[in-house]
């Protein structure tokens, strides 16, 4: 999202009025293709990256993908006072996350070389968890991996 503002010089909210989600999600996709063929990128996108069946595709491509994880009720705490998730500015939020969750949950995971569950922990701990599970490819506590077939 920080990508996309900086190029367009607006703010997200902004975009999806003038474009909606649908201009949003190209200018998204673009900004994704933008990596390919890139090394040593630490890329946090938006959650509505995996709709696309490209991107999941580049994602996959482009390196490992870490899916972090959360319940309904920590995400409806972390975002229930950001403006800008035009997703999330209807009458319930927490429904509208539960509903976007459901839909794109089986993408996270198709596309996730690591799940790591986040909960409530320190970011410290999370980075750990993500360290370890990426550099040493071992299994540390709450993390998920997927077998490559290399192993």
């Amino acid at each position: 999202d920080h990508l996309i503002e900086q190029q367009t010089g607006v703010s997200v909210p902004v975009i999806f009025e003038i474009e909606g989600e649908a201009g949003f999600r190209r200018r998204e996709s673009m900004a994704l293709a933008s990596f390919v063929g890139k090394e040593r990128h630490v890329i946090a996108t938006g959650g509505g990256i995996v709709l696309a069946a490209e991107n999941r595709e580049i994602l996959k491509q482009i390196g490992a993908v870490v899916y972090l994880s959360a319940s309904v009720a920590d995400l409806y705490q972390r975002t229930r006072l950001d403006k800008n998730r035009p997703l999330l500015q209807g009458p319930n939020p927490r429904r509208k996350i539960e509903e976007l969750l459901v839909a794109r949950l089986p993408l996270y995971k198709e596309c996730a070389t690591v799940v790591v569950e986040t909960g409530r922990q320190p970011v410290y701990q999370i980075v750990h968890k993500i360290s370890h599970a990426l550099k040493l490819g071992q299994k540390a506590p709450g993390i998920e991996q997927k077998a490559t077939g290399t192993e």
